[in-house]
């Protein structure tokens, strides 16, 4: 008889460590859960203008996108171009607005990434070429000898594109100006250069360009545009590759659907971004931007 009781409270002892560790395997799940649902995905954005005004526009699509998704989203500064593009092939930014030249280069170290969606205006963007009245600079060849300024080196429209039509007129940024061209970091610095006098002439993104005329941030007596540049593509949404599998299967695709249903009841989102809506847009568009950034071996 006490054989049998020592069986039966044996048993009752595996079944109980049992039941405990079913709990435990299910509480483990839990927190797995939960871990993923808390996740923060974070977005990024080339820092090309004023970083307040970067600020206000990029936390106005954190707060949209979490309340569209339902997800918790965190706008990330960069100290620079460079810094986004590393932050994205890391993983630690999940989507990003960049420039021409930095999605591919982000979609170079990260194969699967996604360029998804882009302004309607961005298939057709262009950059200007601004000098001081007076300065008798009227086209691009009358850029010899006169000192220049780039925006920042990982710049589509303020470096890239304006170089390869320089070299298009003939003009070599490397020997051709009045020392070695200028990087000033930013669109915004760039016209501040030029309205300042420091520099006789400089290249930016056109959409920056308009809206510091309107705004009445630039000095049109002091600064003007003498040269704007054929159209190519531009800006864009560009997607991490680890979305899905950080956040869900599906969250990919709900957050592009998002970004693609903003219109302008999102008022403070669609006039930072000077748009209306965001159109979709594919990697294949970029071909030629990195085309030409191999050509000026700006990369590899």
């Amino acid at each position: 008889m006490k054989k049998w009781l020592s069986v039966i409270i044996l048993a009752m002892l595996v079944f109980s460590l049992a039941a405990c560790g079913q709990k435990d395997d299910k509480a483990s799940e839990g927190k797995k859960e939960t871990k993923k649902t808390t996740e923060v995905f974070k977005i990024g954005a080339i820092p090309d203008q004023n970083a307040a005004d970067l600020e206000k526009g990029m936390t106005a699509v954190a707060k949209y996108l979490s309340e569209k998704t339902g997800m918790k989203v965190e706008f990330v500064p960069s100290v620079d171009y460079a810094a986004l593009v590393t932050g994205f092939q890391r993983g630690e930014i999940h989507m990003a607005w960049f420039g021409g030249l930095t999605s591919v280069q982000a979609r170079n170290l990260v194969p699967d990434a996604d360029s998804f969606a882009q302004r309607p205006r961005d298939a057709e963007f262009h950059s200007v070429f601004i000098t001081q009245p007076g300065s008798g600079i009227n086209s691009l060849k009358d850029l010899k000898g006169k000192s220049f300024t780039f925006g920042s080196e990982s710049s589509t429209s303020g470096h890239l594109m304006p170089r390869y039509f320089l070299s298009e007129a003939g003009i070599n940024a490397n020997s051709d100006f009045d020392g070695k061209p200028n990087f000033s970091g930013s669109h915004d610095t760039t016209y501040k250069l030029v309205e300042s006098g420091a520099f006789k002439a400089g290249a930016l993104n056109e959409a920056v360009w308009q809206v510091a005329v309107k705004e009445g941030k630039v000095d049109t007596n002091k600064v003007k545009v003498f040269y704007t540049t054929p159209a190519f593509y531009d800006y864009n949404w560009t997607m991490n590759s680890n979305v899905d599998e950080v956040f869900g299967k599906g969250s990919t695709k709900k957050v592009e659907d998002a970004i693609l249903s903003i219109t302008t009841d999102q008022k403070e989102i669609t006039d930072f971004f000077q748009t209306d809506k965001f159109v979709e847009t594919k990697n294949d568009n970029y071909q030629k931007i990195e085309k030409v950034a191999k050509e000026l071996n700006i990369i590899k």
